[in-house]
């Protein structure tokens, strides 16, 4: 493992650009920070709230899964999310455009119809240039958000509800036709599985599926699904809290190895670097981004960085 960068506060949403950064956000901050192949970091945007996953479309801008922010403390050196309270100036989450060469920011979404986006999460566009994102809800003193899935036009001109309750719904990403829809449940370490039908619209199964999706894994203990990567082969991979493990599931389910992380919250992973067989990880507690050799390719994205 190779640290790229280190006093992030409280980094996501890794995009390996093609000029050999890393773009990352850093939810503490409110920003994006470019991690440069020399380790140098800067900031590319000033987002505010809680950006939370990222990804580059089809116009080469980065789009944002505003979660709204979230509180935070300092503990033994990492940076910790403190649950059941949020930010006074939190009204709702949002997705945003950032355009990478000047830093402009512009919020597209913050409703769908007449429900308010709570804390979306993370995204991954389709091959006809829409995206689909997760919303992963707000936890509150007494109660917590349900969550849901949302598909959208990157020009801010439809969103629609793709699928509709979840349990913390978190990592998002597609099969390499595109042809399955992977969403990642954090609390219940789950990982789920819709048929795409058409763009922005999914299959639903009955009884006794508590969300329309058919189980493809779940793990025992306490561990928790954070963001995911797909493989060129199709093989899902998850950042696991708790436990410190990027976990590699097979498409049938088969639970294929768990790779050990030196963080308990390795949040997300994203594929990038000749032959797509560089992994970058950030790891949130402490606040690192690294690079690590990968024994698969990753899948090469739509839109890549």
């Amino acid at each position: 493992m190779k640290v790229l960068a280190s006093g992030l506060r409280f980094p996501e949403g890794p995009v390996a650009m093609r000029d050999g950064s890393v773009c990352v956000v850093e939810i503490a901050a409110g920003r994006i920070s470019r991690v440069g192949p020399d380790g140098q970091v800067s900031v590319l945007a000033a987002t505010g709230g809680g950006p939370n996953g990222m990804a580059a479309g089809p116009d080469s801008a980065l789009y944002v899964c505003n979660n709204g922010g979230f509180l935070v403390r300092e503990v033994d050196g990492e940076t910790r999310v403190i649950h059941g309270e949020l930010p006074a100036d939190y009204k709702t989450g949002s997705i945003q455009r950032v355009d990478p060469a000047n830093g402009a920011v512009t919020t597209l979404y913050t409703q769908c119809g007449d429900t308010p986006l709570s804390a979306p999460n993370d995204l991954v566009f389709d091959a006809h240039g829409g995206f689909y994102f997760t919303d992963f809800g707000k936890i509150r003193k007494h109660s917590r958000d349900i969550g849901s899935i949302y598909y959208a036009l990157p020009d801010g001109s439809h969103i629609r509800e793709v699928a509709h309750p979840l349990a913390n719904p978190n990592g998002i990403g597609l099969s390499p036709d595109g042809r399955t829809l992977y969403v990642a449940e954090t609390e219940t370490a789950r990982l789920w599985a819709y048929d795409v039908l058409e763009p922005g619209k999914v299959s639903h199964c009955g009884f006794p599926s508590p969300n329309g999706a058919r189980l493809v894994c779940g793990l025992p203990g306490y561990q928790r699904f954070d963001s995911l990567a797909v493989q060129a082969d199709g093989s899902i991979c998850i950042g696991t809290l708790i436990t410190a493990k990027i976990t590699v599931i097979a498409p049938d389910g088969r639970l294929l190895r768990q790779v050990d992380m030196p963080d308990r919250y390795p949040t997300n992973i994203c594929f990038g670097g000749p032959g797509m067989r560089k992994a970058y990880v950030t790891l949130s507690l402490t606040g690192k981004l690294i690079e690590l050799d990968w024994d698969a390719p990753g899948l090469a994205l739509n839109y890549g960085g």
